[in-house]
């Protein structure tokens, strides 16, 4: 993406165990900054499928990146479980 005239500007609060997720995520792919990195996540979890929706009333606090954290990322439906599926 060679697009240079973005134009929004999204700031994220993480905690420092989910800032080392991104990283290492990052270096491990060479990623040349944080915010291709997120970009790039972004991009993959768009084009995902298989998560559930939010519920009513949820905070952004109920979403987390690390399971070490006190909140954890929504999980997908189990593949053994058809109700949800």
């Amino acid at each position: 993406m060679n697009d240079l005239t973005r134009g929004e500007r999204l700031q994220i609060m993480l905690t420092p165990e989910e800032l080392a997720a991104l990283d290492d995520w990052r270096f491990k792919r060479r990623m040349p900054s944080r915010a291709a990195a997120v970009r790039e996540l972004l991009k993959r979890g768009l084009a995902a499928e298989g998560f559930d929706l939010a519920t009513f009333g949820q905070r952004s606090q109920d979403y987390g990146v690390t399971e070490s954290g006190s909140h954890s990322v929504a999980q997908p439906p189990s593949p053994k479980d058809p109700d949800k599926v």
